[in-house]
């Protein structure tokens, strides 16, 4: 892999810009180094998505890798010594150095020029010893062409799958059937986009094969893309598949026609037609680019389908109308009849033997719905004895990467992550080191890659914006499964595919990238550079020797029986990453303040009370969430982390929707001075810190407890000086303390989350100016007058919050909140009237009425919000409750929505759940 070479040639830039004092005595070893770290860039991109190479092709490769990592070792441990030189100097070097009268710097440097000297005559040497032992053909048998051609034929073969082979297709098929033959005479361009293996070109395959859709048509035509394909040959393919079709004579002298022939060939010929065309596999939107001229729009009718993996592609606007399907996976029953069909075919019935139930079931879970790996698992299972089953499911990872049937599964797959741009390799690999299943925040990721190094310089952009574009490629590129989406559409938490995973953690351990540990035995010592833990418990074994870790994650299912001690793995002073999030550790490791290089700590959720003064010494720290630890206090040294970018330490309580729900940490006023700083949430509000605030001018985010009425001109004053805010959170010192913002006449205009926690005599008139906002969540307001009117026009709202908020006792939603997607009311004593007029909110999906008590019916017009997926209902009266029943007055109201749920107290004061859909 290409990446650690360019991540050490920008690494290295940046030491020749900002510590050019630090490496004078060996710049010009460094910077030979460089042009070395240029050419096995070279190298290792010739060799990048080979499928396979020869055992010594390999180990060339596995060499260069190594080299560029103790490349980065010697450089990294460089600009450590001269941190530590410039902090203290210990007893024994003073007592060194002037002993034997040569100056400390001097002397490092001399060693710092020998170790680099070496470590460049073995980059050197590694062409030449090629050379000498005649390791010439790196390539091994299969290439990337055959692996091209591989896939074509399997995806071609889909084209003769017999129907009762399928399960679960019936009704994705209807779907496109609908879309082929509505008899818009408009060409319309239908997309069906998943991931690799999910059942794409089978379901096309089958809509395509259908007489009922060939009727339709004069001609057909289907077109399997490579990803390296040539266009003029697609041309061909087109005018061969259309005449073949009709039974029509080939053009003769095709083979020789130029560009311009087969265009205007091909054109001539369908002029006139009405035409179904599939484009199968299309990796990038360049091909319908190149297509489209010679598929003309002649408004017969024309249809054209494309597979693709890539939701980009798939949402591309393409001059025409068009439709996207998603595929789903497999539902449950669905993927256990395919399994049972090919892993029983030689049982009575194809059914599953008793004593195989369990271990079937885990392995069908396995595959999450996937057609294709449950096809290829049960063809496994199928020629295995049941002793054999519990062997294969315990290592499924290794049957992956090494069983002839389970072949296509990992080529499908790797395809995906060969065609990724070199940046986005590592980012999709440092998912691995999550365990199974793991809802990964969008935001913890993306600092986290920013925290390695893997995020490339954007013109104008800022590292968070870049690594949130990388993150988004590998959702549209189905790499990454988005579990959670904001009001917005944005995605908040993604998960791993559970066999994207197993071949992910293959090609970490690999390529030493990283590994994940049980806890079960002593670590075994390597150049493992990023390790993650994940244990149930107890004592953690970590070996020593672990001077290469730059990353350290831990991950502890069962809190209440886990074990503090020996959390840090020893020597691991280079460390760029210290995740320990709800790890059960309440004191800090003293070696925490010699970690010079970290750049992410993570002590989240921790019974972790205090910071060290010493922390000031992490001067490139960018990342410090702190959230709902113990600690309440930060010490006067956080204003020397002068890199920190985010800051993340507000405590929720157990009041889930009572007044005082967070706490914010008391923090010096000098913390004001950390100019680079992104995301402050949350500072109690004291002294000089109100108006000091106001120069932190890259802050996106802030949020400010502890507010009082007198606070309201600083303030004010301090916000208007963001003009990058996007999140805006104020609370009052406490539930009578008027929260005065009157005077924010011209608020940040980028604002998207507005939260206001304490008592408002009416609704701040500014916020009726945000046109970027998507969230308002107002709290313990207490507002008498009506405050729709004032929120109603604005364009991309999508969730409103009002918690204790209104003290009317109507609410009509009459106009406006056209993007508005979840409403949430919340301890409305006095409310009992909702009233939602037609076509208003009509985007409306997630409803929750909490603690109205005085709300014996639903809202008025609830039938018209057709969108409406959830309604929650959340210790409401019994009147409300019995409405929605059967012959209940507002039954008929709620027939349309898919679930609704009725939250109430049981006798022992438990929160219980019921559905009531």
């Amino acid at each position: 892999m290409a990446l650690p070479t360019d991540l050490l040639i920008g690494k290295i830039v940046a030491i020749f810009e900002n510590e050019a004092s630090s490496i004078a005595g060996v710049r010009d070893e460094i910077d030979d180094i460089k042009q070395e770290l240029v050419s096995m860039k070279i190298f290792l991109n010739d060799f990048e998505g080979k499928k396979a190479l020869t055992e010594g092709g390999e180990t060339w490769v596995a060499s260069v890798r190594r080299m560029a990592y103790d490349v980065e070792d010697i450089i990294d441990e460089f600009m450590y010594h001269m941190y530590e030189r410039g902090c203290h100097d210990g007893r024994f070097a003073r007592w060194f150095h002037q002993t034997i009268r040569i100056p400390p710097n001097v002397w490092f440097r001399r060693q710092m020029s020998k170790k680099l000297r070496k470590i460049s005559r073995r980059i050197k040497a590694i062409p030449e010893r090629n050379q000498r032992y005649g390791v010439g053909g790196l390539e091994g048998t299969t290439s990337t062409c055959d692996v091209g051609k591989w896939m074509r034929n399997q995806a071609e073969s889909s084209l003769f799958i017999k129907e009762d082979e399928l399960v679960g297709i019936e009704r994705k098929k209807q779907l496109l059937m609908n879309w082929l033959m509505n008899g818009e005479q408009q060409q319309t361009v239908i997309s069906v986009v998943g991931m690799g293996g999910s059942g794409k070109t089978t379901l096309v395959a089958k809509t395509f094969n259908d007489e009922r859709v060939k009727k339709k048509f004069h001609c057909c035509a289907w077109l399997t893309v490579s990803q390296t394909y040539v266009i003029d040959d697609l041309f061909r393919s087109l005018i061969k598949e259309f005449h073949e079709a009709r039974m029509e004579k080939v053009p003769a002298d095709m083979n020789s026609m130029t560009y311009r022939e087969l265009l205007q060939v091909l054109v001539n010929y369908l002029e006139s037609k009405r035409y179904m065309v599939v484009l199968d596999d299309v990796w990038d939107i360049k091909l319908w680019k190149e297509m489209r001229i010679a598929l003309p729009n002649t408004q017969f009718g024309s249809r054209i389908m494309l597979t693709t993996r890539r939701e980009d592609v798939a949402s591309y606007c393409f001059g025409v109308q068009s439709h996207i399907h998603y595929i789903q996976p497999l539902e449950k029953n669905d993927a256990w009849e395919l399994f049972s069909s090919k892993a029983f075919s030689a049982y009575q019935n194809k059914c599953c033997p008793l004593d195989l139930q369990s271990l079937a079931e885990e392995l069908v879970e396995k595959c999450e719905g996937l057609p294709l790996a449950v096809v290829a698992l049960g063809g496994l299972m199928s020629s295995k004895k049941p002793f054999e089953w519990k062997q294969v499911y315990n290592s499924l990872n290794l049957h992956l990467t090494n069983h002839p049937l389970l072949e296509p599964v990992k080529s499908i797959l790797l395809l995906s992550f060969d065609d990724l741009p070199y940046p986005l390799k590592h980012c999709f690999l440092y998912c691995s080191l999550f365990p199974e299943d793991y809802s990964i925040r969008r935001k913890r990721l993306i600092r986290l890659w920013i925290a390695e190094g893997f995020v490339q310089d954007g013109k104008g952009a800022t590292p968070e914006e870049v690594a949130e574009s990388y993150l988004m490629q590998l959702i549209f590129r189905s790499m990454l499964q988005v579990v959670q989406r904001n009001e917005s559409g944005r995605p908040k938490a993604c998960k791993m595919h559970d066999l994207m995973l197993e071949l992910a953690l293959s090609k970490s351990e690999k390529e030493k990238f990283g590994a994940v540990y049980d806890g079960k035995e002593v670590m075994d010592e390597g150049q493992v550079r990023r390790l993650s833990t994940q244990t149930t418990g107890g004592e953690i074994k970590l070996g020593t020797g672990m001077a290469q870790l730059r990353s350290f994650l831990m991950f502890v299912s069962d809190v209440s029986s886990s074990s503090s001690s020996n959390t840090l793995p020893s020597g691991c002073k280079l460390l760029r990453v210290l995740d320990l999030q709800y790890v059960p550790i309440d004191i800090l490791p003293k070696e925490l303040a010699y970690l010079f290089n970290l750049r992410y700590l993570n002590l989240r959720g921790t019974p972790v009370k205090k910071l060290p003064e010493s922390i000031g010494k992490l001067r490139n720290l960018q990342t410090l969430d702190i959230r709902d630890s113990k600690i309440e206090v930060l010490p006067s040294g956080i204003a020397k982390l002068q890199n920190l970018r985010h800051l993340i330490m507000y405590r929720r309580t157990e009041e889930h929707r009572g007044f005082r729900y967070v706490n914010g940490t008391r923090s010096p006023s000098n913390i004001c001075m950390l100019k680079k700083l992104q995301v402050l949430a949350c500072v109690e509000l004291e002294g000089k810190i109100v108006r000091l605030v106001g120069n932190m001018t890259q802050l996106r985010r802030i949020g400010i407890t502890n507010v009082k009425e007198r606070d309201e001109m600083d303030l004010c004053a301090s916000i208007r000086k963001m003009k990058q805010l996007h999140y805006l959170f104020l609370m009052t010192s406490d539930e009578e303390e008027v929260l005065q913002t009157n005077t924010l006449c011209s608020p940040p205009p980028h604002l998207r989350t507005v939260i206001l926690n304490g008592k408002l005599e009416k609704v701040p008139r500014w916020v009726s100016s945000l046109q970027s906002l998507t969230h308002l969540n107002l709290i313990w307001s207490g507002i008498e007058e009506d405050l729709l009117p004032y929120i109603e026009a604005l364009p991309n709202l999508g969730r409103l919050t009002l918690v204790n908020a209104y003290a009317g006792r109507e609410l009509c939603f009459s106009r406006g909140f056209a993007k508005l997607t979840k409403l949430e009311l919340s301890i409305c004593h006095l409310l009992n009237k909702v009233t939602i007029e037609k076509g208003v909110m009509s985007n409306l999906q997630f409803l929750c009425l909490e603690n109205c008590p005085e709300l014996n019916t639903m809202p008025q017009g609830l039938e018209y919000l057709t969108e409406l997926k959830v309604l929650t209902l959340v210790v409401v009266s019994k009147e409300l409750k019995d409405s929605i029943q059967e012959g209940g007055v507002d039954h008929e109201k709620v027939q349309h929505i898919p679930e609704i749920y009725h939250y109430y107290k049981s006798s022992l004061g438990m929160m219980c759940r019921e559905s009531l859909s």
